[in-house]
């Protein structure tokens, strides 16, 4: 009974050591991280991708692929990944279906670039945009933050379209 007890130990032990790697929450983030800007870009119709709330404020579709740019940007930086697409925000593009299939690739971008990145290198050290002393890891979760502040600002681009923004989705 002893030495089943053991084994069963070990086993124990040895399955929560392989269970999620920080490079695979990462990359599971990432993934509903897609999703949920999929659910943002579903829900706004069509005619609201041209919306600017202001004349200063980007539209909804600047809004989205800026945080495609920037998804390029700076994960391609953390993880030495050339960008496959770039100046999207640039395109000045409001069409829904085109945009969403931009915004989804720089998902897909990150995604794959993440998944590839070898486990030591994101501690490594890097100056983000030349000025920022940051590990690879660090500047990958920058550019998290960054998508989830412009897809929360998007909330309100959606509500004035007189749309329903998805539901929160944390996991």
């Amino acid at each position: 009974m002893k030495k089943l007890f053991t084994f069963f130990a070990i086993l124990a032990m040895a399955t929560s050591l392989t269970a999620q790697t920080p490079k695979a929450n990462l990359v599971k983030d990432w993934e509903r991280a897609r999703a949920y800007t999929k659910e943002y870009l579903d829900a706004m119709p069509e005619s609201g991708f041209a919306l600017k709330p202001t004349k200063e404020m980007r539209s909804f579709a600047g809004q989205m692929l800026h945080l495609s740019d920037a998804i390029y940007g700076i994960v391609g930086m953390a993880t030495d990944v050339a960008p496959t697409a770039k100046d999207l925000e640039k395109s000045n593009d409001v069409a829904k279906a085109s945009v969403t299939e931009k915004v989804l690739a720089a998902y897909d971008f990150a995604i794959n670039a993440i998944k590839n990145a070898p486990d030591a290198k994101l501690g490594e050290s890097i100056k983000l945009f030349g000025r920022f002393d940051v590990t690879r890891g660090q500047a990958i979760d920058k550019a998290f933050e960054h998508q989830t502040h412009h897809r929360g600002q998007a909330t309100v681009y959606i509500r004035l379209a007189g749309a329903t923004p998805p539901a929160e989705k944390l996991f």
